[in-house]
């Protein structure tokens, strides 16, 4: 199977597509509860499906309707899940809080974080030796799996939750989005001592709820999908010799008291102003002091926004979900029209629609890559 094509959501059911000629080829029930991520192994052999309090494994090339193995231990919806380059474990987040890894052969439950709110999406960063979650309490944590802590968290705006988020394949990016439309970028440095965060743009996006952003595997295209019933892309500009530090300096750690909840120490960038982009930030005594021209409604300028290459429009509700194929020259969209579409990003046209769905489509997974990663 060359390319694999899977689509899912509130009617309990979790398709399988040729993605040439849209036929649904294979359809698994999924009676728990609706189904909110997708996620196919690297290899191809295993898809995962996270549901209400579950996660369900399942064997792609075999016919058994079965799951080879459910991942028992949340409490709340499952919003995330990512695999390790390997598969031998992968991370899920939940409504429950917690970021929770597992290892995937025996089902069990290897490390926890809590975040203490609502946890929305979770990446790992292409190293494997760190995860990235957000939360419905506005914050973005890095989790450094070599120190068993939170290294960073970033607050990109305050008091508004942060949807999603996506690293760059090359570890070059950090791109985050949230529940106002707008879209936070940073640049990743690899120091001696840990991964720096240097801020790099921020832009509105949509006008409303951003769903899902992802980076395109060739780290040149950026795609948003949101509650206005579109998917934007994004063009990703080449860094500037100012974004990347010739010698960044290792951050100082906060001095007040602040923990992950575990006890564990974590580094704060705070980004307060969401029309404004901090040039630097400094940190004193455990505060975090900004440079940065104010807003526009200060009078000061707004930062510079990815431009944008593409809206695709035809979708009737909410977009979901998006995915990129591997040659990063084509995207599939899930949407609450019950529909998934396949998108030829040159032409902006629809070169496929997936129908069969009954509810909602809200979720897809697509791994076309000629080897198995």
């Amino acid at each position: 199977m060359s390319v694999i094509l899977c689509t899912a959501g509130y009617d309990h059911t979790i398709r399988f597509w040729e993605a040439l000629s849209g036929i649904c080829s294979r359809t698994i029930q999924h009676p728990d509860s609706q189904v909110n991520r997708l996620c196919i192994s690297p290899d191809k052999r295993f898809l995962a499906a996270a549901g209400h309090h579950t996660v369900k494994l399942f064997d792609i090339k075999s016919t058994n309707p079965n799951p080879l193995l459910t991942f028992e231990g949340h409490t709340g919806n499952i919003t995330g899940v990512a695999f390790h380059c390997e598969g031998k474990w992968m991370v899920t987040c939940s409504e429950d809080s917690t970021v929770k890894i597992w290892d995937t052969r025996s089902g069990n439950i290897q490390r926890e974080y809590n975040h203490g709110y609502p946890v929305n999406d979770v990446v790992i960063h292409p190293n494997q030796g760190e995860i990235i979650s957000c939360d419905r309490n506005g914050s973005v944590r890095v989790w450094d799996l070599a120190e068993n802590n939170c290294s960073h968290q970033l607050i990109p705006e305050e008091d508004v939750p942060v949807s999603s988020v996506t690293v760059a394949s090359d570890g070059s990016l950090l791109v985050a989005a949230n529940n106002n439309g707008y879209v936070f970028v940073w640049r990743l440095v690899q120091t001696l001592e840990r991964t720096q965060l240097v801020p790099v743009t921020r832009f509105p996006a949509h006008t409303e709820y951003i769903a899902r952003v992802i980076l395109s595997p060739d780290v040149k295209k950026l795609a948003t999908c949101s509650a206005d019933h579109t998917a934007k892309i994004w063009a990703v500009p080449l860094p500037d010799a100012d974004d990347v530090p010739d010698v960044p300096a290792p951050a100082p750690k906060l001095t007040n008291g602040d923990t992950n909840g575990s006890g564990h120490m974590i580094q704060q960038t705070l980004i307060p102003a969401p029309l404004s982009l901090p040039t630097t930030t400094a940190m004193t005594n455990g505060t975090t002091a900004n440079s940065a021209g104010e807003g526009p409604g200060s009078g000061g300028p707004e930062s510079k926004p990815f431009p944008l290459e593409a809206t695709l429009t035809g979708h009737q509700r909410w977009v979901w979900d998006c995915a990129f194929s591997a040659d990063s020259a084509y995207l599939v969209t899930a949407c609450s029209d019950h529909y998934a579409r396949l998108w030829e990003l040159s032409s902006q046209q629809v070169i496929r629609q997936y129908n069969g769905h009954h509810r909602g489509a809200v979720c897809v997974a697509l791994n076309d890559y000629s080897e198995a990663r």
